[in-house]
């Protein structure tokens, strides 16, 4: 069951959900507008390898905003910081956005329960774009679970401050490759 915005504003009132800051403003009806962060990192290389840790770098966002290369993969932080203990965030780019050729969030939108972060967006155009820090980027959902919780989130990306790069090399072992 998806919350209604009222839903949303009352659970963030009384700290089942976290969204923060919060603007009452940005609430609509089934989900809250978040608004994309001003911290970015891209990767060094062009191929990137799942098995290990690609190198990224910090890219600076100016208040007048940067142009998406369509050749790359950008990690925004959110400006919020967004999460619950009890309901599941799910999160999605706004189709405003989507209509400029801006993919916010190329996958992953799912936030596990516990999870409580800025969050890191992974961004891509498919052709070039502006966006600007503090824009409106993104809409999160809450569901409600059904039976108990059992545990919350302490995965590889608990704590971590946003954006963070891939960490799948941490749970994955390649198979041998042969020698060039």
């Amino acid at each position: 069951m998806i919350l209604t915005g009222p839903a949303i504003t009352a659970a963030v009132r009384d700290g089942r959900i976290t969204i923060d800051p919060f603007d009452e403003a940005l609430v609509g009806p089934n989900s809250v507008d978040f608004r994309l962060g001003d911290r970015c990192k891209v990767y060094r290389d062009r191929a990137l390898d799942a098995a290990i840790d690609n190198p990224t770098e910090d890219l600076p966002v100016p208040p007048d905003g940067i142009v998406l290369d369509p050749a790359r993969v950008y990690l925004f932080n959110t400006l919020e910081r967004i999460g619950s203990a009890t309901y599941v965030p799910i999160i999605r780019g706004r189709s405003s956005v989507g209509r400029l050729g801006v993919f916010t969030n190329i996958t992953a939108d799912l936030i596990d329960l516990g999870s409580i972060n800025q969050l890191t967006l992974q961004m891509h155009a498919v052709i070039p774009a502006r966006v600007y820090p503090g824009m409106r980027i993104g809409q999160v959902t809450f569901w409600a679970v059904e039976g108990p919780v059992t545990d919350l989130y302490h995965g590889k990306y608990a704590d971590a401050e946003s954006p963070v790069p891939s960490r799948s090399w941490r749970e994955f072992t390649p198979p041998e490759r042969p020698p060039a």
